[in-house]
């Protein structure tokens, strides 16, 4: 059997995501980009659609989606300490940072590559595509290879609308973020966790590598581009320990609370759509990406979005947390979901359990 085989790109998101825990956990792995032979003869045959990063593991067995990669990597190497926190309320509240980090700061990793940084990014694509051409060549493969990512962006909800509350949010976020890295190296503590590779991805891969959003970040925030580096290191300063007697550092508060604001308005709606679909659905049928057409609102900016069902299925890990629960540790929990603007966590629950299947999300 061979090792560990990460396909993905620098320039993806998640594949930043996969490769700061793989470095984190200290697994022996190589990484090989996702070219077009790649996708050809590896991603296509076994996953069914063009996404990165997958992981070929050491029996060959081909892994799609990063909590799942994460997530067999720690099963197969049972190495101390979890990616996962093993304290109940921070494996949540880990789980709804996870939530956030994957799928709501894609918002302004988003908006800033394709409206900052288009034409780096096409000779991004194109050097990864076609690394043996001219970079004029490059650039004119990436052009056609970008167009999907960047139509991406009214999916998500970028747009004019929507823009100028998107850039006064994340400025706000990189605040709050250096504040708390002012206490804790990490965001549970003095190691990194599930929630530190989920914000990792979009941090790294697009706001700060990408170079016009990157000048910003150093700018305006130096403490998270600092932390931003020390992850691409491998995580492996500080104390090595999440905080003791299962807390809450008080300086993610504002962070959970900001979640709430924007995206658990964009969750409800988007469930109600899933209701809507899942009572005429099958079990096993898959789950379509886009659900239907949402409003989202960010500082005050309102605009069309997509109701995408991936969002979905990280909700149901956190709520999972949340219902595993003792009735000590959810007492905690709801006096943080209550400081937060969170109270509905407490009793909404999904219309229908989530599975993943085939690398594919469907019904359970």
């Amino acid at each position: 059997m061979g090792g560990y085989t990460l396909y993905g790109a620098e320039v993806s998101y998640f594949t930043g995501k996969a490769r700061a825990y793989l470095d984190w956990r200290g697994v022996a792995y190589k990484e090989e980009t996702a070219t077009e032979q790649v996708y050809r003869d590896i991603i296509l045959p076994n996953v069914g659609w063009p996404v990165i990063p997958v992981m070929k593991m050491p029996d060959e067995t081909i892994v799609q989606d990063t909590a799942d990669i994460m997530a067999e990597v720690e099963r197969r190497e049972a190495k101390a300490p979890p990616a996962w926190p093993e304290a109940p309320l921070q494996r949540f509240v880990s789980e709804l940072l996870h939530l956030y980090g994957d799928e709501w700061l894609v918002i302004p990793a988003m908006h800033y590559r394709w409206t900052y940084n288009e034409d780096w990014a096409y000779a991004e694509f194109g050097a990864l595509s076609a690394p043996a051409l001219s970079p004029a060549e490059q650039y004119e493969i990436g052009r056609k290879n970008g167009a999907r990512f960047k139509g991406a962006l009214p999916v998500l909800g970028v747009s004019d609308a929507t823009i100028p509350g998107i850039e006064t949010s994340y400025e706000a976020f990189l605040a709050d973020f250096s504040k708390h890295l002012e206490a804790h190296p990490y965001l549970l503590g003095g190691r990194p966790s599930l929630a530190d590779f989920a914000f990792y991805g979009p941090l790294y891969a697009h706001l700060y590598r990408d170079p016009a959003s990157g000048k910003l970040m150093k700018r305006l925030a130096p403490k998270v581009a600092d932390w931003v580096e020390r992850m691409q290191a491998g995580g492996k300063d500080g104390d090595g320990k999440l905080l003791d007697g299962d807390d809450i550092p008080e300086t993610l508060k504002p962070i959970l609370a900001r979640q709430m604001r924007e995206q658990w308005p964009a969750l409800v709606q988007t469930s109600a759509l899933f209701e809507g679909w899942a009572a005429q659905a099958e079990p096993g049928a898959r789950v379509p990406r886009a659900l239907g057409d949402i409003t989202i609102e960010i500082e005050g900016r309102r605009g069309p979005a997509k109701a995408r069902s991936f969002p979905l299925w990280r909700l149901q890990a956190a709520l999972d947390a949340y219902d595993a629960m003792d009735a000590d540790t959810r007492a905690r929990a709801d006096a943080l979901l209550e400081r937060i603007g969170g109270e509905a966590l407490k009793t909404v629950r999904l219309p229908a359990r989530l599975k993943r299947e085939n690398c594919q999300l469907v019904l359970a």
